[in-house]
């Protein structure tokens, strides 16, 4: 007799360059698993990002990071679909998509305290709204280039007025432009990084020779 499979419930959508994945993006993804008991995370590897200067690294090396970053985390499904559409990735367009795949499901937008602060200069911010609960985790302030784990004071978030549920997870004092800055002159096997770096990721950037300067 064939087993009934229960329906999906709750659904996050976890975006972002992911240039490279970090030790916090994965505290991240677990702390949404856990307190949203979500049925499904799409961990969502930007693809053209309208909001972003730099060029970005090729989309097949962010989803192979992403594949080594989260792969061994339950529900989580490493999503390509922003990667492969042509043109600007826009969050409400995926939303949309995610809400026909899962019409009866709660949707949930997972950022950090820095996307939320940017939030009312997203594309169609007022859809993602209606599409999905913003769930965010706060970070340290002024973690740029520089970063580097430590003590910092929380992002601010009292003046955001949109509605956001919070998640609990400890201040991780990385960044992905710190670790582009750290890589271009330090191995990724170095020591010193392996509390940035998830070691499947450190050997994925080593074996590729990604964020190393030109000489």
């Amino acid at each position: 007799m064939a087993v009934a499979t229960q329906p999906i419930q709750r659904v996050g959508m976890f975006g972002g360059a992911f240039d490279p994945p970090h030790t916090a993006h994965r505290a991240l993804a677990q702390a949404a698993l856990d307190q949203l008991r979500l049925d499904v995370l799409h961990v969502m590897p930007t693809g053209q990002a309208w909001h972003k200067a730099r060029t970005l690294s090729p989309a097949h090396h962010r989803i192979a990071m992403c594949e080594a970053a989260f792969g061994d985390l339950p529900r989580v499904r490493i999503d390509r679909r922003e990667t492969e559409r042509q043109g600007p990735s826009y969050t409400a367009d995926t939303l949309a998509e995610l809400r026909a795949e899962y019409p009866a499901a709660t949707l949930y937008l997972v950022l950090g305290a820095d996307q939320l602060l940017a939030f009312k200069s997203w594309v169609r911010w007022e859809e993602v709204l209606s599409l999905a609960t913003l769930a965010v985790a706060n970070r340290p302030t002024n973690i740029g280039a520089q970063a580097l784990r430590g003590d910092a004071p929380l992002t601010d978030l009292s003046g955001v007025d949109v509605p956001f549920a919070r998640l609990r997870m400890p201040l991780q004092h990385v960044s992905a432009t710190a670790l582009r800055a750290r890589l271009a002159t330090e191995p990724a096997d170095d020591p010193s990084l392996d509390l940035l770096v998830p070691d499947a990721v450190a050997s994925y950037i080593s074996q590729h020779h990604l964020y190393q300067t030109a000489t």
